[in-house]
């Protein structure tokens, strides 16, 4: 059997993402109780990091931890990758010395050529077009607060950035209906738009998007390596903020998210991210800890 990867949520079936999630949850329920997980006991993951990291680094190094495993942290200083080295070779290297990888980059291509020489799972951490691992989480926080997202209608407020995609991929994986409102020029990858219209919607509106909706995303209007555009950014993002006054069209008991780190009175403001019943950007931060346990798990076990 070739080897399972993790380098967009299409790489996993619906009912191996549903079952995932159920996974997580358990795996939280069962850290809460004490109970000891050697899951990963002897195994070692590989963090290849060509991009710094909060979250994904501390969920990725504590949840190998926690379940008896160890993760060996490797920034671009740390390897022969940010010197040049072939990502074939580092591939077949570091793969053949620990039992799973885990890269944080830009290129998404990068991580597709290092899975196709990897003899082990590799799972993308984050690259300029995909965060897979964030659905993860994301969809997990539903769950918990709401339940079943199938047939529920999601709002994506902002940028078109790797987030965007993959809450495409989401909304085809989970089967619910996702709202996108962008200014143009913003817009998400066509041809996942293209692939998805039956149920993917695009607006310039966020109004139109938030509209009875059950779940309202944003993310920072300028992601890794486009600092030097914020000010333009902030300038066309002029009307996307996420405030009280947006949320308001959105359904009674419907919640907010963010990936975090969030620009309190940018994309968000500082009311709705700290709204005790709209945001839940804090349970959906530690979920990257749960869900990425799963993944782990369920990669290691194939």
């Amino acid at each position: 059997m070739s080897t399972r990867h993790f380098l967009t949520l299409l790489d996993l079936s619906p009912e191996e993402l549903k079952g995932t999630i159920a996974r997580a949850i358990a795996l939280k329920e069962e850290l809460y109780a004490g109970e000891i997980n050697e899951s990963a006991k002897n195994k070692v993951m590989a963090m290849i990091f060509e991009k710094s990291s909060t979250r994904t680094r501390v969920s990725f190094e504590a949840g190998m931890a926690q379940m008896g495993g160890h993760a060996l942290f490797l920034s671009p200083t740390d390897t022969q990758i940010g010197r040049g080295e072939p990502i074939k070779d580092s591939a077949r290297v570091i793969s053949s010395m620990t039992d799973i990888v885990m890269i944080r980059t830009f290129e998404h291509s990068k991580v597709e050529e290092f899975a196709s020489y990897s003899s082990v799972p590799v799972i993308n951490a984050l690259t300029d077009e995909f965060h897979p691992c964030q659905l993860l989480a994301d969809m997990q926080t539903f769950a918990e607060h709401r339940g079943d997202i199938q047939g529920k209608s999601v709002a994506w407020i902002g940028d078109g950035n790797n987030m965007c995609n993959s809450y495409i991929n989401a909304a085809r994986q989970w089967d619910f209906e996702l709202r996108i409102a962008c200014p143009e020029g913003f817009e998400p990858n066509a041809e996942l738009l293209e692939a998805n219209s039956d149920r993917v919607y695009l607006t310039q509106t966020p109004e139109e998007a938030v509209d009875s909706t059950s779940l309202v995303v944003t993310d920072t209007w300028a992601s890794m390596g486009q600092e030097a555009e914020k000010q333009a950014r902030i300038k066309a993002f002029t009307g996307y903020q996420v405030d009280e006054e947006l949320m308001s069209n959105a359904a009674a008991d419907a919640l907010f998210m963010h990936c975090l780190p969030a620009y309190r009175g940018l994309e968000v403001s500082e009311e709705i991210l700290e709204h005790t019943r709209y945001s839940v950007v804090f349970d959906e931060a530690e979920n990257r800890l749960h869900a990425q346990k799963a993944l782990v798990e369920f990669l290691l076990n194939q």
